[in-house]
C-alpha cells in the first residue's frame, strides 16, 4: 500500500460531504475555483446547511451539488459509480454540543453511522480487499475532518497532541471520537488511504447563528443580553476558518496515510475575552447611540459537562507539512464581524 505524499493535481473527481455547512463551504468556495478536478458536494441540508453558502459556485462547470444523506449507502454507491471519486473530504457532522445534550441520537446516526457508510463506500470502490487497492485508485485519499473535543478537557496547562488519549465528555465529542476510531481501523485493518485532522474552535464567515461568536454578534447588535456560560473563563484555541481549510488541504495533499494532524491556531482566549473583544470591535465598526456593547454581557447557568479548556499543539502539521495559521484571533475576528455586518440575514434565527 502506497503511503507517500501526492499532489492535488492528481485528483480527478472529489466528493466533499457537508459542504453546505460552515467549514465545508469555506473549503469548497476557496478551492473549487482553483482546481481542474470535478467537485461534488453532498449535503443533507439540515438546519445547519444552506445553499446560500455555495452561491459563488453556481454555474461553475466543475461543480455539482447533490442533496442527500451520508447514511444512505445506496446513494453513496451510486455517486461513487457515477463520478468515480478518487478523493473524499468528509466534513458532514452534527456539531453543536448543546444540541447533542438534548438530542444525542442524530449525532450518533450522522457522525458515527454516516462516517461508517462513507468509509465503507470508498473502501468498496477503491479496493479489491484488505491491502489491495485498485491500480486506478493508487493515489486515492480520504480526509476525515474531526475536532479537538475528542481529547476531553485540559487544566490550566498542557496541549492536545496527536497521541493524547481520547476522553470525550459530550455525546457530540463521543460520536466524533467513534468516527475517528473507525477511520483509524480502516487504515490498520484494510490499508485504506485515510488521513484524519483534528481542529480547534473555528470562526469566520458562514458560521451558523447558534454558535458562540455569531450569537455574541447577533445579540449585541440587536440590543439583547449577550449570554456567557458560567463565569466566562472557559478557554478555547480559536482558528480562523480559512486557515483551517488550508491546513486540511495540506494534510490531504502531503499527509502520510494513517496519520492524524492537529490543526490549531495558537490563539487561546477565554469566552469572556471573546465577548469583550467583539464588543470593542463593534464599538468601532457600528457604535451604539449610547453606552458600550459590553454592558449587554450577562452570565448564565453553565451547561452540563462543559469542558474547561481546549488547546491544540499544531507542531506536527507546522513542521512536517509547512502549514501555519495566518490569522491571529484579533485580526480574524474583525474580518468575521465585518462579514456578518455586511450579511445581517445570516444572523437570522428564521
Amino acid at each position: 500500500m502506497e503511503t507517500n505524499h501526492r499532489s492535488s493535481t492528481n485528483a480527478q473527481s472529489i466528493l466533499v460531504t457537508g459542504a453546505a455547512g460552515f467549514i465545508g463551504s469555506n473549503y469548497v468556495n476557496h478551492f473549487v475555483p482553483l482546481s481542474e478536478a470535478h467537485w461534488v458536494v453532498l449535503d443533507k441540508l439540515t438546519y445547519a446547511g444552506s445553499l446560500d453558502n455555495l452561491k459563488t459556485l453556481e454555474g461553475l462547470k466543475n461543480y455539482t451539488f447533490v442533496q442527500g444523506d451520508i447514511c444512505d449507502k445506496n446513494l453513496l454507491k451510486q455517486l461513487f459509480e457515477e463520478h468515480q471519486f478518487d478523493t473524499v473530504v468528509h466534513f458532514a457532522a452534527e456539531s453543536h454540543v448543546d444540541n447533542s445534550i438534548t438530542g444525542p441520537r442524530a449525532f450518533v446516526e450522522t457522525n458515527l453511522l454516516g462516517s461508517f457508510e462513507l468509509l465503507h463506500a470508498a473502501y468498496e470502490h477503491w479496493m479489491e480487499g484488505p491491502n489491495a487497492i485498485k491500480n486506478q485508485f493508487a493515489h486515492a485519499r480520504f480526509l476525515h475532518v474531526s475536532t479537538d473535543e475528542v481529547y476531553g478537557t485540559l487544566g490550566e496547562t498542557g496541549l492536545f497532541c496527536e497521541d493524547t488519549p481520547y476522553a470525550p465528555n459530550s455525546p457530540y465529542s463521543a460520536s466524533k471520537a467513534g468516527s475517528d476510531m473507525l477511520a483509524r481501523s480502516y487504515f490498520h485493518t484494510y490499508g485504506f488511504p485515510v488521513v484524519t485532522t483534528n481542529c480547534s474552535n473555528n470562526y469566520g464567515p458562514n458560521q451558523h447563528w447558534e454558535k458562540l461568536i455569531p450569537t455574541i454578534i447577533r445579540k449585541a447588535i440587536s440590543g439583547q443580553d449577550i449570554p456567557i456560560y458560567g463565569d466566562g473563563q472557559n478557554i478555547r484555541d480559536w482558528l480562523y476558518v480559512l486557515d483551517h481549510c488550508k491546513g486540511i488541504q495540506k494534510a490531504l495533499d502531503q499527509g502520510t496515510l494513517g496519520e492524524t494532524y492537529n490543526i490549531g491556531g495558537r490563539n487561546e482566549r477565554n469566552n469572556l475575552y471573546i465577548a469583550e473583544r467583539i464588543c470593542a470591535a463593534l464599538d468601532e465598526l457600528r457604535p451604539k447611540p449610547q453606552g458600550a456593547y459590553k454592558d449587554q454581557i450577562t452570565f448564565v447557568r453553565d451547561r452540563p459537562g462543559h469542558d474547561f479548556r481546549y488547546a491544540i499543539d499544531a507542531t506536527k502539521i507546522e513542521q512536517n507539512l509547512g502549514w501555519k495559521a495566518e490569522e491571529t484571533f484579533e485580526t480574524g475576528i474583525v474580518k468575521t464581524i465585518e462579514w456578518y455586518l455586511a450579511h445581517p440575514e445570516r444572523l437570522s434565527q428564521e
